[in-house]
């Protein structure tokens, strides 16, 4: 009998894979438990076990070869009695490493990677076998990789510093270099009027005070309610492109940038089309906190139609970010400060924020990226349009 060995899908958005290495070879007898080869998606690697015994009959997709959608046979698996090929035999443990832990290739690359001794660990895969999770959960108890420096002297005999990368910027660093070399981006700004909807805000964490209640509303959260409700009012933005048809998403969910310990996650409040403003910034706050302390599950993070990026906070008056796909825009909020306007042919001082929007020329035409911030320039400087 023969079992066909499929390219797995790992969580939402995650419809491709690349072999990275297969761990056993064409003959090999495989075992329930044993890893058959490392896998790439857009959000990890991982480990591909069996779960059936057998012996590697064929294999369909090599390592290296370009992505294959999931569900895709990759392999046969021959339940067959006996290996076509023995590889039982194993050379003695050396004295002195009688305890010596099991690993996958890919759990000893990552032990090295984050620096941490396998033969301290307790291993949680099948017949104890140290897997990947096992040196995540090390490594998360001890000192971060990235606060590690190593020193290199200069030429000039000034020390240098190497500070290593997190598996997070990696995968960062790749994501944005494909967005910016494959996606075709255009820019539009519009300076909102912020004074009504500061004044806003301060009335309604007055209320909050009075009525006793801890969390306030943030500017972030007036901006991702007056976004979903932007979105809602002009769809044609909150799509993506695929190489088949342009797809409109059914929902508003929103992405919000968040700077993490290891380096930029965009949790995602969803649905924010349905939600009221007390519920976005209670799922955002505990959204934030999760992503900072590295607590974000899969679900939390994958989707989104839309991404936020608040700099703000930090001064920054105007800025362009870089598409997160496969999104097709992202929103880039400057900080909101007095400037000298032109009022009633009068110059006066009012409080302005700059916004950029980045746009996937491929899927959102000009007008419409201009249709969308004209409406969330609306939504922003006449605040009682958000109740409507």
């Amino acid at each position: 009998m023969t079992i066909n060995i499929l390219m797995p899908g790992v969580g939402a958005g995650t419809s491709y894979g690349r072999i990275v290495q297969w761990v056993k070879k064409k003959g090999e007898h495989v075992a329930v438990g044993d890893t058959l080869a490392e896998i790439e998606t857009d959000k990890a690697v991982l480990e591909l076990e069996s779960f059936d015994e057998g012996v590697l009959q064929d294999i369909i997709v090599n390592a290296g070869d370009e992505e294959v959608a999931s569900g895709s046979v990759i392999a046969v698996l021959s339940a067959s009695a006996g290996p076509l090929v023995q590889v039982t035999a194993t050379s003695p443990e050396p004295t002195g490493k009688l305890n010596r832990q099991f690993a996958s290739p890919s759990a000893r690359r990552l032990a090295r990677q984050l620096d941490v001794d396998i033969a301290t660990l307790r291993g949680s895969g099948p017949k104890g076998r140290v897997v990947r999770i096992d040196i995540e959960q090390a490594a998360a108890q001890a000192p971060s990789i990235s606060d590690k420096k190593v020193v290199m002297p200069a030429v000039a005999s000034t020390p240098a510093e190497l500070v290593p990368h997190s598996l997070m910027r990696k995968t960062i660093a790749r994501r944005l270099q494909e967005s910016k070399q494959q996606i075709p981006h255009f820019y539009l700004t519009v300076d909102c009027r912020m004074d009504a909807l500061l004044l806003m805000r301060a009335h309604i964490n007055q209320d909050i005070s009075r009525l006793k209640r801890t969390a306030k509303i943030t500017i972030n959260d007036i901006l991702v309610y007056a976004v979903a409700r932007a979105m809602e009012r002009v769809p044609d933005v909150n799509v993506r492109w695929t190489e088949q048809a342009i797809e409109r998403h059914g929902t508003v969910d929103i992405s919000v940038a968040v700077a993490a310990e290891k380096g930029l996650v965009t949790p995602v409040v969803r649905n924010a089309q349905q939600k009221n403003l007390e519920t976005i910034s209670k799922e955002l706050l505990e959204l934030v906190s999760k992503a900072r302390s590295g607590q974000l599950a899969p679900a939390d993070y994958e989707g989104g139609g839309l991404t936020i990026s608040n700099l703000g906070t930090h001064g920054v008056k105007v800025f362009s970010a870089i598409i997160n796909p496969p999104q097709a825009a992202i929103l880039a909020f400057g900080a909101a400060e007095k400037r000298p306007i032109v009022q009633d042919d009068t110059l006066a001082i009012g409080t302005l924020m700059s916004v950029t929007l980045s746009a996937d020329h491929r899927a959102i035409d000009g007008a419409v990226g201009a249709r969308f911030l004209a409406e969330l320039k609306s939504l922003l400087e006449a605040p009682l349009g958000l109740l409507i």
